[in-house]
């Protein structure tokens, strides 16, 4: 279905109805509590209500949307912004001027600041920063006895966004500290979002604490991180460069507070949502040691048995189609959230303006109605010729329109080189402790996964 056939049918009904509300919802919580306890129970059985269905969070209404063609409608329609719950939980993180949450003609523009640096031919240029960060990691599990994923993933995600994009402006212990600010972080915004509480999250309770402590350090790093490259005076060709020149539409130079923000839209939720796609890799690895072998072996086939390098990537098609079923059952941003900004309607229903729409690519991905044998892990479905099939906006890892994640190339380039890396090095088994479920944040990832890694 076109986009231009979901707004004609969404606008066809003469008179439009509101939504019909979930069932289960509470005093004061409404369906907050729910959305608390089990997420993606919830929001995936909501489509067995409709196509448009009404939740209350707290004092608010909120629509959600649980088919394909009304997400695609509401991502690529103007009447939709981002915002709504879950990016007013992020402002206190990422500001209200980064690429992130900006709308309008400040997005437009600071798109294109950042843009060139996600090139496809820009693209190359970070192979050899990947390729060392890849083989690093594979070395240095090499003495490990048991792997501590989270902080594994967040460190080589961390490392290579930081390394590529602001070159020269990161020590080791600079990113220790963000995916330790992270961890705590993504955590309490969730919570913040689905249980908008307003002045009991600034009560100086233990959890609220170590919040504040977490948001505080990451902002004092980010503006460490943009004094040390103006006091070096060096302009290397890389994002933060860009930012540092950039220009406003009366062509003077953007405000601190807009680099700030920036800084925080390129180092947060990339390294957030690449490392949790990491530690869902590495859940897929342990959990269906002949995939994990079929990686090794079209790695061997196409290098010859020499370590992998950026330029295998391309080639590495079996490979590349692990990591879209990955994102498929174990996608990283599992929730999202707009805005109407004008009366509208969908899906044959009434939406008046100001009112929040949030819709899961974690449901959306695991429909049944979109994809055949929907629960089953099969990177098969991805091969060409098998997709014919599959709804138009059924699977957008990356999103679509203007709000598509402008890293899009570079980080499955990332996820290539690093999934082929250590798969061709290691096999894997949970190690003593290991906590494979869900942990339900911002980002969906493993819970506490430790691995042992076995040399091949």
């Amino acid at each position: 279905m076109t986009l231009d056939s979901v707004r004609a049918t969404t606008s066809a009904s003469r008179d439009p109805e509101r939504p019909p509300l979930a069932g289960g919802a509470v005093p004061l919580l409404g369906h907050g509590w729910k959305l608390a306890r089990d997420p993606l129970a919830f929001l995936t059985q909501l489509r067995d209500h409709g196509d448009v269905v009404r939740l209350r969070l707290g004092p608010k209404t909120v629509y959600a949307v649980t088919s394909p063609d009304l997400t695609g409608a509401v991502a690529l329609s103007p009447d939709y912004i981002i915002a709504g719950p879950l990016w007013e939980s992020l402002e206190s993180l990422l500001g209200k001027e980064g690429v992130a949450t900006a709308n309008g003609p400040m997005h437009r523009r600071q798109r294109r600041t950042i843009q060139p640096a996600f090139r496809l031919d820009a693209i190359p240029g970070y192979g050899p920063i990947m390729e060392e960060e890849a083989h690093a990691l594979v070395e240095r599990w090499r003495s490990r006895k048991v792997i501590d994923v989270t902080s594994e993933s967040f460190r080589v995600a961390v490392r290579i966004s930081a390394r590529c994009l602001m070159r020269g402006s990161y020590a080791d212990t600079r990113a220790e500290r963000i995916c330790s600010a992270l961890a705590t972080l993504f955590s309490g915004m969730y919570q913040r979002m689905v249980v908008p509480l307003g002045p009991l999250y600034c009560v100086p309770f233990p959890a609220n604490r170590e919040f504040n402590r977490a948001l505080a350090d990451l902002h004092l790093l980010v503006d460490e991180i943009v004094a040390d490259r103006r006091a070096s005076s060096q302009k290397p060709d890389d994002l933060l460069t860009a930012l540092l020149e950039a220009t406003d539409e009366n062509g003077e130079p953007i405000g601190e507070q807009e680099i700030h923000d920036q800084v925080i839209a390129i180092v947060t939720p990339g390294s957030e949502t690449v490392g949790s796609m990491v530690m869902s890799l590495l859940q897929v690895l342990t959990e269906h040691p002949g995939l994990a072998d079929g990686v090794r072996d079209e790695v061997q086939s196409v290098t010859g048995g020499r370590p992998v390098a950026f330029d295998d990537v391309r080639k590495l098609t079996r490979t590349a189609n692990l990591i879209t079923e990955t994102m498929r059952l174990h996608p990283a941003v599992w929730i999202l959230t707009r805005r109407a900004v004008t009366d509208t309607v969908l899906g044959g229903y009434r939406i008046p303006a100001g009112a929040d729409i949030v819709y899961s690519p974690y449901a959306i991905q695991r429909d049944p109605r979109s994809f055949e044998r929907h629960e089953e892990f099969d990177p098969d479905r991805w091969l060409p010729g098998q997709t014919a099939e599959v709804p138009k906006y059924a699977m957008n890892p990356f999103s679509v329109g203007n709000r598509k994640c402008p890293s899009d190339h570079f980080s499955m380039a990332e996820l290539t080189l690093v999934t082929a890396a250590i798969a061709s090095a290691f096999t894997f088994e949970h190690a003593p402790g290991s906590d494979a479920r869900p942990r339900i944040g911002i980002t969906l990832r493993p819970r506490d996964l430790r691995l042992r890694a076995i040399p091949r």
